[in-house]
Formats: structure tokens, C-alpha cells, sequence
């Protein structure tokens, strides 16, 4: 057995940047034999309902989460990654709230982002928080070799999320990626953070790259055999066997480790079928049901 969990999954709900379509991505983590997989959409929760029924059906723990972009301050500053799965009930409704005020107030050029002054201690409760690998603050610092801006940006974290916070490690063949790795899992090793394994999965399968790079091609307006274009991605974003990532991690076992203790510490219980309806007010001594029953005779007699 080598115990591996999906914790950054992409499904095609992302609608930028994945081909994974639910009922499959069940079907394949089952006959995976795998206890649990993650939903991270880019910036939404568009999937979660879809996701969580079908994660029921075929006998695999869902884990409820998000990919969200951070906007730095500064005019000039790229946004960055971090990626946040619920552990229970209260982390679920801090996430709805953050994805819900990055569509309100936070989007910019038509991508919904969070500012990093939304985040804090309260609205992180809750909450495993993966560093976002290469992408994330730390990782973008240590790309461009400044380990004393990663330790400041990694003590911010710790002092936000205490050990609910993870180091990202990916082994996905991206140009620095390598570099970025190994000296994410070095800081990990000198502070005593855990580090974490993913594998930042767009596809079910490694044949499915070319049908994957043509939906990125139509979001971008590309053209799939323009060799100037953007490419983001490898062949290696496919959703690997626990065995895979095994072999790809052998030499830090504990990062396979950690997804399933993530797993662990992952309890959301979503209640489904009914209606949630908001607690209008109704005027002292009348019931809701009364209340809009004179409404409708009152707009009836006008």
C-alpha cells in the first residue's frame, strides 16, 4: 500500500485550465483504490455539490476546497497562489465568504482574487492552507533566491494558520519548478514546517495532455500549434496512482504521508436535499407563512 491523497484537483469547473469531469475523477480514484480527493477549483466552488454526491457514491471521502489567486500590493506585483481545504463546517463557511467577496470586490481583469488583507486569523479558521508551491509567495520568493523574504512570508502564515499550514511540494517537470522544490522542502526541514506533496491535477490521464492544452488554447484565444505561445502545463498533471506518486517521491515519504493525514483532519459534513432559505423578517406576532399569505391576498385584491 502506499498512502497518497489528491489534495489540488482541478475539475472542469475551473472553466480555465482542466478537462477532469467529476463522475470519472470518482470513478478513477476509486478503482485507485484511494480514501479521499480534493476539490480545488480555480477561484470557486462551482463543482462542490456535483463533487461531494459523487465522492458518496463511490465510497471516497470528499475534501471541499479552492485554488485562489492573491493579489500583492503593489502595482506591479504578480498575484499569487494558495490553496485552502475545509476541516469542518466553520472553514467551509469562511471560504464561502472569502470566494464570495473575491467575485463582489475583488476581481481584476475579469479574474475574481482575494485581497491579502482579507486574510487574517479569524477568516482562515478552520482551514488547511497549502503554500501554492512555485506559485505561492513563498515559492516566487525562493525562485527568485530571496530565502529571507520566503522565512518573513512563511512566518506570516505560521503566525495566521499555526499547523494548519503546509509546504508545497511538486515534481511536475515545469521550467524551475526543480529549484523551487527542493528548496521549499529545505525550508521545511530548518523550520520544522510540514511539507506536503501534490501534484496540481488537469487531466485524468497522461494521453489526455494535447485534448487538455486545446480547452486552455480556447480560453486564451491561442492557437494550439503556435509555438510562441504560453505553456503552463506538462504531461505529468494527470491524476498519478498512489504508486506514481510513491516512486516520484521516494525519497521523502513523509510528503506522501501528509496528504493523508490532511485527509484526517478533514471533516465536512455537507446536509443536502433541502432548502436554505434566509430568516426574513416578519412583522411581531405572524408567522412567515402568514405573513406571505396576506402578501399574496393584498397584491391579489390590487
Amino acid at each position: 500500500m502506499n498512502p497518497f491523497v489528491h489534495l489540488r484537483v482541478h475539475t472542469e469547473y475551473s472553466l480555465v485550465d482542466s478537462i477532469v469531469r467529476v463522475p470519472e475523477l470518482m470513478a478513477a480514484a476509486a478503482a485507485a483504490s484511494m480514501p479521499a480527493v480534493a476539490l480545488t477549483d480555480q477561484s470557486n466552488l462551482f463543482a462542490m455539490v456535483k463533487f461531494y454526491k459523487e465522492a458518496q457514491h463511490a465510497g471516497i471521502k470528499p475534501l471541499i476546497g479552492v485554488d485562489a489567486w492573491i493579489r500583492e500590493s503593489g502595482e506591479r506585483a504578480a498575484p499569487t497562489r494558495l490553496v485552502m481545504i475545509c476541516q469542518n463546517l466553520a472553514g467551509y463557511r469562511h471560504l464561502t465568504q472569502l470566494v464570495t467577496r473575491s467575485y463582489l470586490e475583488g476581481q481584476h481583469g475579469g479574474v475574481p482574487m482575494l485581497e491579502r488583507a482579507w486574510l487574517d486569523a479569524e477568516q482562515l479558521g478552520g482551514l488547511i492552507v497549502l503554500s501554492g508551491a512555485a506559485q505561492g509567495d513563498i515559492g516566487v520568493a525562493l525562485a527568485r533566491g530571496r530565502e529571507d523574504e520566503a522565512a518573513r512570508c512563511l512566518d506570516a502564515w505560521l503566525e495566521l494558520c499555526g499547523d494548519r499550514f503546509y509546504l508545497e511540494a511538486q515534481r511536475t517537470g515545469r521550467p524551475g519548478e526543480r529549484a523551487c522544490t527542493e528548496a521549499a522542502l529545505d525550508l521545511a526541514a530548518a523550520r520544522g514546517v510540514p511539507a506536503v506533496a501534490t501534484n496540481d491535477v488537469r487531466f485524468l490521464l497522461r494521453t489526455d495532455f494535447e485534448a487538455h492544452e486545446a480547452r486552455v488554447c480556447i480560453h486564451d484565444g491561442a492557437q494550439l500549434a503556435d509555438t510562441s505561445r504560453a505553456r503552463r502545463y506538462t504531461e505529468e498533471q494527470y491524476l498519478k496512482t498512489p504508486a506514481e506518486m510513491a516512486e516520484l517521491f521516494a525519497d521523502a515519504p513523509e510528503l506522501l504521508a501528509n496528504t493523508v493525514e490532511i485527509a484526517k483532519r478533514c471533516s465536512l459534513v455537507v446536509k443536502l436535499g433541502s432548502s436554505m432559505l434566509p430568516a426574513y423578517p416578519v412583522p411581531a406576532g405572524t408567522t412567515t407563512e402568514d405573513f406571505l399569505q396576506e402578501e399574496a391576498r393584498r397584491g391579489l385584491a390590487r
